[in-house]
């Protein structure tokens, strides 16, 4: 007989080590489990989910409860071999039918569609989602989510409506429909993350981008970075960009207008990047991050893990005091809980501009101090409200030169 695989598993990474799947693949499967379930009238064991990533799931179905005007289930969270709280959790989906045009919550997220069908006609379909028991609440503004609204991010957010949309289309259903995603072990599991620091209280959020865990190693992944700029070098290239993650490649492409086939994905390991950069002989490299990470550099901080160092607050109002914020001001930033709190202070107080130049000032001393004289060495910083927030002086042109290679390649 031959050796039996794990049905959990979905594929490994080039270190060997099992992908998993988000919170939010495990809500969207579970809302459309439910859904199934109340308008078909037959009890789902397993579903069949689609991620964004392009990875197809058959997920479990779990905990079963079906009545005359709502389903709910859940599904288990897998993270494979990354090492997340998270792990085997149940996340449950809701699904009921409501009256149709009832007044929502300012708490609740709403999201509209036209439904056509041959027994009602044309009409509105409207998606209430909110989230339940262990799922967090926004209390602070700067994130994904209004202030007082569930913690589902975007992405999650899209597939769970999306995949109930397509049930209500499949069964004709004409009327409103509410979502209710919870955690019944989130509350105490978020205690042991990073969400009660981020003003996300009583519960987890539900994430994801891909909708796929994709766990590696710091070796594993630092070999990555290596090898895509190894391959960027072999191809002709001598100019890069290097971004922290999926913000970056977003920014790049719909900001800037750079199509991402010249972006290194370094996480958060912007020292090791430059220093591939150089053993590779590249002779410019341009850093786009967030200024939630970024802001670590004017520190001299190289691996903009939180774990590894959070000085934001404090790189914030050091450079503030020195743009003449007062002791207020400056003890309003050091408690802020994210950097789009700081940023928004820094506006209203008419500082924004020339902290962000000093600010930058830090990063190309920190920057050049690491790349040496054989590099040359860049950055953008950015937020997701302000746009640009600040750059080094050559970032321009080091643009220009990646640019202007990229066309010579064609």
């Amino acid at each position: 007989m031959g050796k039996e695989i794990d049905r959990k598993e979905i594929g490994r990474t080039r270190s060997g080590l099992r992908y998993g799947w988000t919170t939010g693949s495990c809500a969207a499967a579970a809302a459309k489990a439910a859904a199934q379930m109340l308008f078909s009238g037959e009890e789902i064991r397993q579903v069949r989910l689609m991620t964004p990533k392009g990875i197809l799931l058959y997920l479990d179905v779990e905990s079963i409860t079906r009545m005359p005007e709502y389903a709910e289930c859940a599904v288990r969270k897998y993270s494979g071999d990354d090492p997340d709280v998270t792990d085997g959790l149940l996340i449950f989906a809701k699904v009921e039918r409501c009256d149709s045009g009832q007044t929502e919550r300012d708490d609740e997220m709403v999201f509209q569609t036209v439904i056509e069908d041959q027994d009602c006609g044309r009409t509105q379909l409207r998606i209430i989602l909110d989230g339940g028991s262990g799922v967090g609440r926004v209390t602070k503004p700067g994130l994904e989510q209004k202030v007082g609204q569930a913690a589902i991010n975007k992405v999650p957010r899209k597939m769970i409506t999306q995949e109930v949309e397509c049930v209500c289309r499949e069964y004709g259903y004409c009327g409103d429909v509410k979502v209710v995603v919870s955690i019944p072990e989130g509350e105490e599991t978020a205690k042991r993350t990073f969400n009660p620091r981020l003003g996300i209280a009583g519960g987890l959020s539900v994430l994801g981008t891909s909708g796929i865990v994709e766990p590696m190693s710091e070796k594993a992944l630092t070999d990555t970075i290596y090898l895509e700029m190894k391959m960027l070098r072999e191809s002709g290239y001598s100019y890069c960009y290097a971004v922290p993650g999926n913000y970056g490649i977003d920014f790049l492409t719909d900001s800037l207008g750079i199509h991402p086939d010249l972006a290194v994905k370094c996480s958060n390991y912007v020292g090791e990047t430059i220093d591939d950069a150089k053993f590779l002989g590249m002779k410019g490299l341009l850093l786009i991050g967030h200024i939630g990470k970024f802001i670590k550099l004017a520190a001299g901080v190289m691996n903009t893990h939180s774990r590894q160092a959070d000085c934001r607050m404090e790189v914030f109002a050091s450079h503030a005091a020195m743009a003449g914020a007062d002791t207020d001001t400056v003890k309003e930033i050091m408690v802020c809980l994210n950097t789009t709190e700081a940023v928004e202070i820094l506006k209203e107080k008419g500082l924004l501009r020339n902290v962000m130049q000093s600010v930058m000032e830090r990063i190309t001393f920190y920057l050049r101090q690491r790349a040496g004289e054989e590099l040359e060495i860049g950055a953008v910083v950015f937020s997701n409200e302000e746009g640009i927030l600040g750059q080094t002086e050559n970032a321009e042109s080091l643009l220009q030169l990646t640019e202007k290679q990229r066309k010579e390649q064609e």
